[in-house]
């Protein structure tokens, strides 16, 4: 159990020491995941950065994934899901644009820009947690199209068959806690509050973003 979302990252920041050397640069998945990795990057005096990427939920069924896209319109399918609700191409490309929108307005809300420079770089992807892991996977899938020196995905805590999943995509992948039992990333926190985006803003400007 996690005191708070600044408590996970310091810990989580000792077990990442082996990367420092390599200058990386801690990319975070807002708006839970800057937390942490702002004490990460904290620790290890490097970069912070940030992803953003949108879950596209099924026609009815807001919360069930049907696929994620990012900034760029690249979109990453649960091709199962969609095959087996037969969910028409009119309106996963109608429900890109939306979520399309709000990456945008995010991006230069919390960084100024929607522009990148992974290659040859590595890059430690940081949450607050990994449940289905839907926009973790899909950012390590994007960040390796970047060509980028090496991916390292870094959670306090995480289930294990999402873990197990970016084993598979990634580098490496650190995590404090796996447990037996995972239903929520919230339950092994003591304080989940809800991150803003004057937060996350305030965060960006002490690594000299100009938001």
């Amino acid at each position: 159990m996690f005191s708070n979302r600044t408590d996970a990252g310091k810990q989580l920041a000792k077990k990442l020491e082996f990367v420092k050397e390599q200058n990386p640069i801690i990319l975070a998945i807002p708006r839970g995941g800057i937390i942490v990795a702002d004490a990460v990057a904290s620790f290890l005096d490097c970069k912070l950065d940030i992803i953003v990427s949108r879950k596209i939920g099924a026609p009815f069924n807001s919360e069930l994934a049907i696929g994620a896209v990012l900034h760029d319109g690249s979109y990453f399918p649960n091709s199962e899901v969609v095959k087996m609700l037969q969910i028409p191409q009119s309106y996963i490309d109608s429900e890109k644009a939306e979520q399309m929108k709000e990456i945008q307005r995010r991006l230069i809300s919390y960084r100024g820009s929607v522009h990148y420079d992974f290659v040859g770089k590595t890059v430690v992807l940081v949450d607050d947690g990994l449940a289905t892991g839907a926009t973790m996977v899909v950012a390590a899938l994007w960040v390796k199209k970047q060509k980028p020196k090496n991916i390292i995905v870094a959670v306090p805590v995480g289930s294990r068959e999402t873990v197990q999943k970016l084993v598979e995509i990634v580098d490496e992948v650190v995590v404090l806690s796996i447990p037996d039992f995972f239903n929520a990333v919230g339950q092994f926190y003591k304080n989940f509050d809800q991150v803003d985006d004057k937060e996350v803003q305030e965060i960006m400007r002490k690594y000299g973003y100009n938001v």
